[in-house]
């Protein structure tokens, strides 16, 4: 496995699953990218990626505040 949370296949290893994102921006007052990334323990570029992703499938909402994102779950 990387040290980017993949594994040979490229797929996502279960070290930092989504539901640890998940409950991240559900606990922060304010889920910025960097927030959510010292809150699960990872790299800011891996949050960037799984919170995308995350975005992508309907899991999380995000609004551009200035250069960066703000994560919440969607009602």
């Amino acid at each position: 496995m990387d040290e980017e949370g993949r594994d040979e296949s490229g797929k996502y290893s279960e070290t930092y699953p989504d539901s640890a994102f998940i409950d991240a921006v559900n606990e922060l007052p304010v889920a910025s990218t960097q927030l959510v990334a010292d809150e699960v323990g990872c790299s800011y570029d891996l949050a960037y990626r799984r919170l995308g992703d995350l975005h992508e499938a309907g899991e999380v909402d995000r609004e551009e505040v200035g250069s960066s994102f703000v994560y919440y779950i969607p009602e």
